[in-house]
């Protein structure tokens, strides 16, 4: 049976965690977080917190990756502490709704960029004469919708011709990326003096942190991503530890540079008021002229984000059908390009109807709350599996062991618990949604399993 190559060198892996986490949310989640934490002082105490908690992540993970690289991240991760069941679980939420629904999200936020430079995206194209829209009415799609599901299925392509091809291009993207945020935040300490009154817009509150803290997650998520194409890095044992780790802190360090760039030009009332912040600084640095170079960067940013997220999400739904648990053509492996083929157009399409539909804002709602519970469980895994497989090798140890690990799954299980008292609704619906699939595990989990080597074995 053909096998995936491992073509990924180290700085395609850091370029797959500094490229995937940074997305739009550098540019738009700034507004959120003041609204939320309602002072300076609190914003930055949220993007440190939260990035110390991606760090505990990342120091986490890295054990894991280095001791389990094979494709699927969390899936391996899950099935190898806790049992195929919870795998599958992990799986099934990423490929119907938190991966393909993210991968929708940025191709929408490319495309709303893009109507900066061409305002006819937004016009309609077509529109479907079924009640699929709002209360019922027809669908409307617009010239946009057409536009990101293009963008979409031509880095499909890109990564169904290799993943060194694939990696290649997110190395790229993410160097022109940090560039033009490097400018930005350059250009945002050099004008500092213009900076208006920091007053605070609300008084800080334990819920406000919670709810900014909810949203710099958002920003940081992603850095876990690596993990799912651990079956095609070079020497995974070293490089993706580095990988991790490095990635993180790198992004870290950018967050905190770029909101010290906003905070010196703006005041917390102006970028409260703001949904895109980094264009309105660079409005008043350099006009228009500074707002469109925000747009571009932002355009290049998701751009970077988006091909990580069809790069790295395709091995999860690869690896259930691998190990029989999911539909048989999606554990094809080209003979030629040795890349999951079936897998990354099946992940684009479905991605790409999910953008038609406008649907995936919704689904993602509902899917956080479980998918903390999933995250939180795979974080523990490390604990799991040092008393469960102490034969394992383990070419890194998590610094900070065990504290580390209960630390992120500590605030992740209070972040589920503030979720649930906000959105008790969207969080039940979330845990049925994901339950939906057991009768398709039952039904797989009965097929003959396909036959695989190496990394790729079957782990349960």
């Amino acid at each position: 049976m053909n096998e995936l190559k491992r073509d990924l060198g180290i700085w395609a892996a850091v370029s797959i965690v500094i490229g995937t986490v940074i997305g739009s949310g550098i540019f738009r989640v700034p507004q959120a977080m003041t609204q939320s934490a309602g002072s300076v002082e609190m914003v930055f105490a949220v993007w440190i917190v939260g990035g110390i908690l991606t760090m505990a992540g990342a120091l986490t993970y890295a054990e894991l990756a280095s001791m389990l690289p094979g494709a699927g991240g969390e899936y391996v991760y899950l099935t190898e502490a806790y049992g195929p069941v919870w795998g599958f679980l992990y799986g099934w939420t990423q490929m119907w709704v938190a991966k393909s629904g993210s991968i929708a999200t940025l191709a929408t936020a490319f495309f709303e960029y893009s109507g900066n430079f061409f305002p006819e995206l937004e016009r309609v194209f077509f529109q479907i004469p079924l009640p699929l829209g709002d209360h019922g009415a027809p669908l409307n799609v617009s010239y946009g919708q057409i536009f990101a599901i293009v963008v979409i299925l031509l880095l499909a392509l890109v990564n169904y011709f290799g993943v060194k091809a694939g990696g290649n291009l997110q190395v790229v993207v993410t160097i022109i990326k940090v560039a033009l945020i490097a400018f930005v935040i350059i250009a945002g300490i050099l004008h500092g003096n213009t900076a208006e009154s920091h007053a605070p817009v609300a008084i800080p509150t334990t819920a406000g942190f919670f709810a900014a803290l909810v949203a710099a997650l958002w920003a940081y998520d992603g850095w876990n991503n690596v993990g799912m194409v651990a079956s095609e890095v070079k020497d995974p044992k070293r490089n993706l530890p580095r990988a991790l780790i490095g990635g993180s802190l790198a992004v870290m360090v950018i967050y905190l540079l770029a909101n010290i760039a906003y905070f010196m030009v703006l005041s917390p009332e102006t970028v409260a008021g703001h949904k895109l912040v980094a264009a309105e600084m660079m409005r008043r640095i350099q006009g228009q002229t500074g707002a469109n170079w925000v747009s571009i960067a932002a355009m290049i940013s998701i751009f970077a984000a988006l091909n990580g997220s069809i790069l790295t999400g395709a091995r999860v739904p690869y690896a259930m059908a691998r190990d029989g648990i999911f539909f048989r053509s999606v554990a094809q492996v080209h003979p030629r390009f040795r890349t999951p083929g079936v897998s990354i157009l099946a992940m684009s399409a479905w991605s790409a109807i999910l953008v038609l539909s406008g649907r995936y804002d919704q689904l993602y709602t509902y899917v956080i709350f479980a998918s903390w519970i999933l995250y939180a469980m795979a974080t523990a895994s490390v604990i799991v599996l040092r008393r469960k497989r102490p034969d394992l090798p383990r070419p890194y140890r998590t610094l900070g062991y065990p504290v580390v690990p209960v630390l992120f799954v500590a605030t992740a299980i209070l972040l589920e618990v503030f979720t649930l008292k906000q959105s008790p609704r969207e969080s039940i619906a979330g845990i049925v949604l994901i339950l939906l699939g057991l009768p398709f595990y039952f039904y797989w989990k009965k097929r003959p399993t396909i036959a695989s080597t190496g990394s790729e074995r079957r782990l349960d």
